[in-house]
């Protein structure tokens, strides 16, 4: 994955500031992907796309473009099967050449799995608009109506190999004391509350990064300096490369796997069904409080 900044303050090639993107509204080797969705109301996004987005962005919602059918030991937003992947990526215009900018109204909660998704299906100009909507509403920037449509292309995937993790894939790492990263709020993962899924807790043994601390008081990314220390501290000297990231379904985790890039450390597998694919079998261990 992409590579942190080397300068104080600066960030990667992963992020794209609101005055880059806008020098680039209406480039057509630029493609921008609205991801904002909300969980308790999966037509909200899309309905707030349509009454006002940035110029030129297309709509990318969570449950028909960024996931497969839900269920078992999938979880509740597997991945899409590469073939339904491509022809979704290709309907949205997406060639070899084209800077892919993905945003949301949520700090890049939804947007990153777009961005994870871009990566690791081989398309490596794919970045995450720092500060996302809110940040662009506040600098008064343009903005559009409706609906946008572009020409279809002949998206192909690569596929990259090891950066997924299936629960069988997790529940060994753990056995070997290698280090799984849980994306949920912190009381999510203590058990305290769950308003999603159908069992709180968390899988014992897996540590607890919210994906929320990846980013400042202004909703965008702390600089790579700041998210190497974050990481550091909890990988306690193991390579990001040799763990997994999970959240309640595959979305967030992805969050943190972008925060680990942005930092220059590299990023490990995605657990793609996470907390709701491993609570499918009540024959799992849960923990309760913090390990």
């Amino acid at each position: 994955m992409g590579n942190g900044a080397s300068q104080k303050g600066q960030k990667s090639h992963d992020l794209v500031s609101c005055d880059t993107l806008e020098r680039h509204l209406g480039d057509s080797r630029w493609r921008i992907l609205d991801t904002r969705f909300d969980l308790f109301d999966a037509d909200a996004g899309e309905k707030a796309y349509r009454k006002s987005h940035i110029p030129g962005a297309l709509y990318a919602h969570l449950d028909r473009d960024l996931a497969g059918p839900p269920g078992g030991d999938r979880g509740r937003h597997p991945l899409p099967d590469p073939e339904t992947w491509q022809a979704t990526a290709g309907r949205w215009g997406i060639g070899p050449g084209t800077r892919v900018v993905v945003y949301d109204d949520a700090g890049g909660a939804i947007a990153a799995r777009l961005w994870w998704m871009l990566r690791w299906s081989g398309h490596p100009h794919a970045a995450l608009l720092d500060g996302g909507w809110n940040s662009w509403n506040a600098g008064g920037r343009p903005l559009e109506a409706g609906t946008e449509r572009v020409e279809t292309t002949d998206f192909r995937a690569e596929i990259q190999s090891g950066w997924i993790a299936d629960t069988g894939d997790t529940a060994a790492a753990l056995a070997a004391g290698e280090l799984v990263l849980d994306a949920r709020a912190a009381a999510r993962y203590r058990g305290e509350v769950e308003p999603i899924d159908s069992k709180a807790g968390h899988i014992p043994g897996a540590v607890n990064v919210p994906f929320s601390d990846n980013l400042d008081d202004d909703g965008r990314f702390r600089s790579p300096q700041q998210l190497r220390q974050l990481y550091q501290e909890k990988l306690g000297g193991r390579p990001a490369a040799e763990t997994i990231s999970m959240c309640g379904s595959g979305v967030t985790a992805c969050h943190n796997l972008l925060a680990m890039s942005v930092a220059g450390l590299g990023a490990g597998r995605l657990y793609a069904g996470s907390w709701s694919a491993w609570i499918s079998d009540p024959k799992r261990p849960v923990s309760p409080g913090q390990d």
